[in-house]
């Protein structure tokens, strides 16, 4: 038996106890949480609450946090920055929405390299690049490119 005590967002510090089966059987955790995920996005994320979401999301990064893929921090930031939108009393639409293309792009990509769940990682990423919307990048000013104002103002 492992005993951890850790503080979440409650009050007093909450102990966890992990015993040894629940640890072997680590494939099963993730499996409640790619099916779980999964399952939010199948639902439509609308229906979704957003601090189940952000719940979700906690669940991931605390996944994530010790794989040393190439891809995985990126994933990581952009799950923090999720996890804060929907922390959020009004969560940005679109910038969620942008997070949740770039996570899944992010994770379809990762999926090549995993020797584990592969299937799982790209049903999760394109499900996620789907849920998601692609933030195009800004058009080009052409007039102001034209004559650009680049140099500093001198008083």
């Amino acid at each position: 038996m492992i005993e951890i005590d850790t503080f979440s967002r409650t009050y007093p510090p909450i102990r966890i106890v992990l015993h040894r089966q629940h640890m072997a059987c680590g494939e099963n955790i993730m499996a409640v949480k790619f099916a779980g995920t999964m399952n939010a996005i199948n639902r439509g994320l609308d229906a979704t609450k957003p601090t189940k979401g952000a719940d979700m999301v906690e669940d991931w990064e605390a996944a994530l946090a010790e794989i040393d893929t190439p891809g995985a921090k990126g994933i990581l930031r952009d799950l923090a920055s999720l996890r804060k939108q929907l922390e959020k009393g009004e969560p940005d639409a679109d910038r969620v929405h942008a997070l949740l293309h770039r996570l899944g792009t992010a994770t379809t990509k990762i999926a090549e390299k995993s020797d584990k769940a592969q299937d799982k990682l790209k049903a999760l990423g394109e499900a996620l690049t789907e849920a998601g919307e692609d933030s195009p990048d800004e058009e080009e000013d052409v007039a102001a490119a034209a004559s650009p104002k680049r140099a500093r103002k001198k008083s």
